[in-house]
């Protein structure tokens, strides 16, 4: 448990409503499915505290991304969570559980988490984690808030691991293999590809990252020409084995989809001009072991389209931390697609 006083108001909201969710930027507003005629909670924001030695940083969940860096640059350090728009909240990001394009260098969201502080359906306020990096004791209560889209509680709080800004970092891009590209590279921070393009993302020194450039006969990329998610008015996130990626490229590319690979991490970004395609994606991945959240656009698609492979387990957490069902319903745990709406 945790000291209620500094939430005693928002606490008392959250046990007094029927159906409760955090509300933040919005920036991730479409993912997990839409939650309606819930009170909404907006939790507070701001840096509570910074300690550069330690390399920890405590902040408010109603922070966005921008202010967090802001603070964190004036001492040359960062937290890489790498959110699809710096105006995310924190508490945003976590709940979403998806890391950013630097994931292969930086590793998982959940590894950059070590407390959290949430509000529960009942009102009460629970601490997990631990302010150190070596802290083991205790429930991982943080890695169980990572993806649970507000299911479990209202995150009001997160103590974050931080570190030292790269000297020299710089987008690359060529027409090779990317597992040849990927062969004459020292741990990369991001390797991407498209069917046509490998990109490649280099963070360090300087003299290495030219080093590695020159062996790898990569060509320098300027700001303007880094790729982003594929645009379509309907987008998914493919999750898959990183030796599988391959075999999906090839049926993606059949379909006419955008798409757009982290290869070693076994994430594929897709875009589709019409639904009935953004589904056969999604069939594409689950014939090679993968599924696909919807990201955006496909009002009809299932957001997830299966159950979560630790779906027991989870049902039980949410039976013992939110027993009504209060918090966020209708997301990430519905026992079966909602009447209608296609898988």
């Amino acid at each position: 448990m945790a000291d209620r006083a500094p939430w005693a108001e928002l606490a008392d909201q959250v046990a007094e409503a029927d159906t409760v969710v955090a509300v933040g930027a919005g920036t991730h507003a479409e993912l997990g499915g839409a939650v309606i005629g819930a009170t909404t909670i907006r939790v507070p924001s701001g840096v509570v505290g910074f300690e550069p030695a330690d390399m920890t940083v405590k902040v408010n969940a109603g922070t966005s991304f921008a202010e967090l860096q802001a603070a964190l640059a004036e001492h040359g350090q960062e937290c890489p969570l790498d959110p699809r728009d710096p105006v995310a909240t924190l508490g945003g990001i976590v709940a979403s559980g998806l890391s950013g394009p630097r994931r292969l260098g930086v590793g998982p969201l959940r590894d950059h988490l070590l407390e959290t502080t949430m509000i529960l359906a009942d009102g009460r306020v629970v601490r997990g984690g631990g302010p150190t990096v070596k802290n083991v004791s205790g429930y991982d209560i943080p890695r169980l808030v990572v993806g649970s889209f507000g299911t479990l509680g209202v995150v009001v709080q997160l103590i974050l691991r931080t570190r030292p800004i790269a000297a020299a970092r710089q987008w690359f891009t060529t027409l090779q293999d990317p597992s040849e590209v990927a062969a004459a590279l020292f741990r990369p921070s991001a390797l991407l590809w498209d069917g046509t393009n490998t990109t490649v993302l280099l963070e360090g020194h300087a003299p290495d990252l030219t080093e590695q450039a020159r062996s790898a006969a990569l060509t320098p990329l300027v700001e303007s020409a880094i790729p982003g998610r594929p645009a379509g008015p309907h987008r998914g996130r493919i999750a898959i084995e990183p030796a599988r990626i391959a075999a999906i490229a090839d049926g993606l590319t059949d379909l006419g989809a955008r798409w757009t690979a982290e290869l070693r991490v076994g994430t594929v970004h897709v875009a589709t001009d019409t639904e009935a395609d953004l589904g056969r994606a999604r069939r594409l991945a689950s014939a090679q072991g993968g599924w696909l959240l919807r990201e955006a656009g496909a009002p009809t698609l299932d957001p997830f389209g299966m159950q979560p492979p630790a779906a027991a387990v989870q049902r039980r957490l949410r039976q013992l931390l939110d027993p009504t069902a209060k918090l966020s319903p209708g997301r990430v745990l519905a026992t079966q697609p909602q009447a209608g709406v296609a898988a």
